[in-house]
């Protein structure tokens, strides 16, 4: 037991450092925002989806840099995304009167993002079909394949570039930006020390349970690096303002895909992860992309019916990776 209660307490203490860091960077993001008069869209797309994802970002360079671990940042990142997927939307819808999206967020963010799942899926495929030492169970991830997925996202700055330009919005002058900055800089720097601590204590507890990085990535650094876009998406929708909570998931998935694991492909220069296994849990993310937009088209509105529903299946995401963990099915880690 002492051996699982100190991995257990640093996981407790690393996530919260990740949630005090987090209510930071969102004040200060969102008073650099009203600053630079950007549209409500581009606030929460890109702007907050880029800094709640820096949990993400720091879980694939620390375990990619310092630990040599790239499986369990691609672990985290996809994980992270499954839950932002379905447990963020229904607790903002839960714990807001209502949670409303529009046909512009469907259309355009939901089907862009499924684009980037596609992109992503596509760059493992090549990893493994057509890169040397490649193989069906092995993908082996190069500097160049990033191409693909870094030049999409450019596409989708670009996208709300174009949409922001029609939208004039008035900026808040009160604002003293040097603070501001310096206050989210911080905010980074100690989210990447909580990250640190998770990376840390996910690691002992594969060792102590010998079980693989990757099952850790996908379930405890997931949730734990997932809590900035959970405050984000759950505050803004209780403020009426269910366009950046919705946003901000779709865009900080986005950002994930696209962004977050090339920059651990181009750190590590060339890595490898098993591609049978991200087969089934990118195939359960596709499945979560189509559950998110589906449900949230329906009459506009996440309802909190819908909600327990997207929880439900979140809850059998994690019985499937518990299992996995125990040995009972094999499906992940046992190719």
């Amino acid at each position: 037991m002492a051996v699982i209660a100190g991995p257990v307490a640093l996981v407790v203490v690393a996530v919260l450092v990740i949630w005090k860091g987090s209510e930071y960077f969102q004040r200060a993001a969102e008073r650099i925002s009203k600053y630079y008069g950007l549209p409500v869209a581009v606030h929460g797309a890109i702007v907050v989806a880029v800094g709640s994802s820096f949990p993400e970002i720091s879980s694939v360079v620390i375990s990619t840099v310092v630990h040599g671990e790239f499986s369990l940042g691609v672990g985290a990142i996809v994980g992270s995304a499954i839950f932002n997927l379905l447990v963020i939307p229904a607790l903002s819808a839960l714990f807001s009167e209502e949670l409303n999206a529009t046909r512009s967020l469907v259309h355009k963010d939901a089907q862009f993002y499924v684009i980037s799942v596609l992109v992503l899926f596509i760059m493992f495929a090549l990893g493994a079909t057509y890169v040397p030492g490649g193989t069906n169970t092995a993908a082996v991830l190069t500097p160049a394949l990033t191409i693909f997925p870094l030049a999409t996202y450019g596409i989708y700055l670009f996208l709300h570039q174009q949409d922001a330009s029609d939208q004039p919005v008035e900026r808040a002058l009160n604002v003293k930006p040097v603070r501001e900055w310096g206050i989210l800089i911080v905010a980074l720097l100690v989210i990447a020390v909580g990250v640190e601590g998770l990376v840390r204590a996910v690691l002992s507890l594969g060792e102590t349970f010998g079980t693989p990085s990757f099952l850790w990535g996908l379930t405890v650094i997931a949730a734990g690096t997932s809590l900035p876009d959970a405050f984000v998406s759950i505050r803004a929708a209780q403020n009426d303002d269910s366009v950046t909570s919705l946003t901000n998931v779709l865009g900080s998935n986005t950002f994930n895909l696209l962004v977050a694991i090339p920059l651990g492909v181009l750190l590590g220069g060339s890595v490898t992860i098993n591609f049978l296994a991200a087969i089934p849990t990118m195939g359960f993310l596709a499945f979560a992309t189509l559950v998110f937009i589906v449900f949230t088209r329906t009459d506009l509105e996440l309802t909190n019916y819908e909600a327990f529903g997207f929880l439900g299946l979140y809850v059998v995401f994690l019985v499937w990776m518990t299992l996995e963990s125990i040995g009972l099915i094999d499906t992940v880690q046992g190719i």
